[in-house]
């Protein structure tokens, strides 16, 4: 998988124009500040799921790692910079979470809450069309997002499935050979 030509193909399939990356862009000081109270939200979501719960407080400080981690995922989504260096980072992300046992049918659902959460708060902060654009341009970086996330997480099922062909152990075994290569 070759993160940047995914990342420039997704980009494309949803239409993340220039001036979306520009919107992104202006709404940086506005959304930045927010990184912790939607990290905090999301992963209090992951949290009420047994299985979710075992691997972010499994280990000692793990989660307090993720916390700060996810500010800085979040801070870049505005960034307005999506390039080979953002794709690669995406993929990691992807391929760390496989590697933990984390599945996208974990994260897509608590990345509705980063959703949710992120749109109450330009619907209030923002006025006129100017509000349309915004939803908008963040609904493309957030498709972008879960599909870089899913893909991974689908490049290390299938490496996997080439070591074992007991599915649980496939992904993770998979973004390690993966995570090793890069």
């Amino acid at each position: 998988m070759e993160a940047y030509g995914l990342l420039c193909k997704l980009i494309a399939r949803t239409g993340l124009l220039e001036h979306h990356t520009q919107m992104l862009r202006k709404l940086e000081p506005l959304m930045t500040p927010m990184a912790s109270e939607i990290a905090l939200a999301f992963y209090d979501y992951l949290g009420r799921d047994p299985e979710m719960h075992q691997i972010l407080w499994g280990t000692p400080g793990r989660v307090e790692r993720l916390y700060r981690s996810f500010a800085a995922w979040y801070r870049e989504i505005f960034s307005g910079l999506y390039d080979e260096a953002y794709a690669k980072r995406r993929v990691r992300i992807g391929l760390v979470h496989a590697h933990v046992g984390v599945r996208p049918e974990h994260v897509l659902p608590a990345a509705g809450i980063v959703q949710e959460l992120t749109l109450e708060h330009l619907r209030q902060a923002l006025r006129g069309s100017e509000v349309f654009l915004a939803i908008e341009s963040f609904e493309k970086i957030m498709a972008v997002e879960m599909a870089l996330m899913e893909e991974s997480y689908l490049q290390a099922l299938i490496e996997g499935l080439k070591l074992t062909r007991e599915v649980g152990e496939a992904a993770v075994l998979g973004a390690r050979v993966l995570l090793e290569a890069n």
